[in-house]
């Protein structure tokens, strides 16, 4: 597996490939730190690293809304499906967590939406900060990097509200 940082205006990400593919971008550098060392990562920039830090760079500017890299996460078949559920919502709009229940027709599963939220491991790249509340307030991102969140919704013009 290897890994490089990227610099975006959210703070360091630190995005993991293996075998070709994009399969976790994490926020914190302490997880990092342990992942790394348990998992033997090797930083390098090989060219599906390069391409994820340039459409970053892309996004970051404003010029453009919707990835084209290799992403693989697995997980159970509801997480999975709320995850293909969250790469549906296009750039500049939201959904709340009961948009998203609805979207997999299981509309009282809207706790279990969050929870898959949150063991997205491909943030950015799979939207789940453009899932907020159904008042339009902000709900944790990341685990509770609603900040990340707010510069996220930001930069794609989302309303939103901060309580």
């Amino acid at each position: 597996m290897y890994y490089t940082v990227y610099h975006a205006p959210i703070g360091e990400l630190y995005i993991l490939e293996k075998d070709g593919a994009i399969i976790e971008v994490m926020f914190d550098d302490e997880p990092f730190l342990a992942k790394k060392q348990a998992a033997n990562l090797k930083q390098a920039d090989t060219p599906v690293l390069q391409e994820a830090k340039k459409q970053l760079d892309e996004y970051f500017k404003g010029e453009r809304q919707i990835f084209d890299l290799p992403l693989k996460q697995t997980g159970s078949p509801f997480q999975e499906q709320v995850w293909g559920a969250l790469s549906a919502i296009p750039y500049g709009e939201s959904k709340s967590y009961a948009d998203i229940a609805e979207a997999i027709g299981n509309p009282k599963a809207v706790r279990a939406i969050g929870q898959a939220n949150r063991r997205n491991a491909l943030p950015i790249f799979i939207p789940c900060h453009r899932v907020i509340g159904k008042d339009r307030s902000l709900t944790g991102y990341a685990g509770s990097k609603t900040d990340m969140k707010a510069v996220l919704l930001e930069l794609e013009g989302i309303p939103f509200v901060q309580k």
